[in-house]
């Protein structure tokens, strides 16, 4: 089978990307028994683990024309003149670009919190933190897996969009253990949760919905870790140190709005991109789309205690500022509520299967 780099249409692209990295890697010679609520989440992330060869179900098929069977409302281009000129064969080959593009940058965001899960673990100073980090790096692994069999199936793949890629460098990049956290715990993971949960709950092809609810699963304990760390931490900062943080905060959270532009897919496909994009930002579709990317953010952010004016502000200009009050527990609750549906689902088709073979069986005897 290909590699996904093979199935790259855009030229180019090194097959290895590597970010210089200075920090200090901390030992916790304590040894106590951690904090009560980041041990249960450690014993979770320990209970939940789970193959996703054996978890998913993998023969179920996708479309040609619309892989994920999502609506042509929900991508940008639909809202552009450019969409209604092209053709129904024009219209199925940009479709499942963008579903792969899409897809592509979940895939490319889970290897990012894969090395910065890693990252973590050596840079926390807790032990407690550090081994449920460590739990959170398989997950990780799995989430990469488990997308990169997906594109394969569908036989194309796109490497890492700009604004993503630049977040992640920078919280790489810093030496500083909280910004890892704040970058990808906090702003990539929980835009990504969001964007996770509007596929699993439109698209009607079961394989994208099972690959994302199961992916929302792990995700949410992320989330969880990232806001009990920060939430205990934070407090603990200087003034000026806690403008750092919200500085960059409000810039990743503009950085990450403007990440499904799609700049790069639009000009693979000979498409006017300037003219699609300013359609975009104009559909009202789209507005609705892009202020619901942050409905897990906002309430994180607030319960952290970066909740400043200036950080009210920018969401305010955001017009994700409501978002602060959202039942962040109740979505949790019903992350893992789905993903257990689907488990059923799974559980009884297997059990179907394994019944008409054996009918298949009697029959011949």
């Amino acid at each position: 089978m290909a590699s996904l780099r093979d199935l790259y249409p855009i030229p180019e692209i090194d097959s290895c990307w590597t970010v210089p990295q200075g920090f200090e890697a901390a030992f916790d010679w304590d040894y106590d028994d951690g904090r009560k609520q980041m041990m249960h989440l450690y014993q979770k992330g320990k209970d939940m683990q789970w193959d996703a060869l054996n978890r998913i179900d993998w023969a179920l098929e996708l479309d040609t024309e619309n892989p994920m069977e999502m609506p042509d409302e929900m991508s940008g281009i639909y809202h552009t003149p450019v969409w209604a000129k092209m053709s129904k064969a024009e219209q199925a080959n940009t479709r499942r670009h963008m579903q792969a593009w899409t897809m592509s940058q979940f895939m490319q965001g889970e290897q990012a919190a894969l090395v910065c899960a890693a990252k973590i673990v050596q840079q926390v100073p807790d032990l407690d933190a550090k081994f449920y980090a460590s739990t959170q790096v398989m997950d990780e692994a799995r989430h990469v897996e488990t997308y990169k069999k997906f594109l394969q199936k569908l036989g194309l793949a796109y490497p890492m969009t700009g604004p993503l890629q630049t977040l992640v460098d920078q919280a790489l990049r810093d030496s500083r253990w909280d910004m890892t956290y704040l970058a990808m715990q906090v702003v990539i993971e929980g835009l990504a949760l969001a964007a996770f949960g509007n596929i699993r709950e439109i698209s009607r092809n079961q394989l994208t919905q099972q690959v994302n609810a199961y992916v929302m699963q792990d995700e949410s304990r992320h989330v969880a870790f990232g806001r009990l760390t920060l939430s205990e931490y934070y407090p603990q900062l200087t003034q000026a140190e806690r403008d750092e943080r919200e500085e960059f905060l409000v810039e990743a959270c503009y950085h990450m709005r403007d990440r499904f532009e799609a700049r790069e897919l639009y000009a693979h496909l000979d498409l006017p991109v300037d003219v699609i994009v300013e359609a975009q930002r104009e559909s009202e579709f789209q507005k609705h789309f892009r202020t619901s990317l942050f409905q897990r953010i906002v309430p994180i952010v607030r319960d952290i205690g970066l909740w400043s004016d200036k950080i009210q502000a920018a969401y305010a200009d955001m017009g994700v500022l409501g978002f602060a009050d959202t039942d962040y527990a109740s979505l949790e609750a019903t992350d893992h509520e789905r993903a257990e549906e689907f488990d059923e689902i799974n559980k009884r088709t297997r059990q179907h299967y394994v019944e008409e073979v054996a009918a298949v069986g009697a029959a011949a005897l």
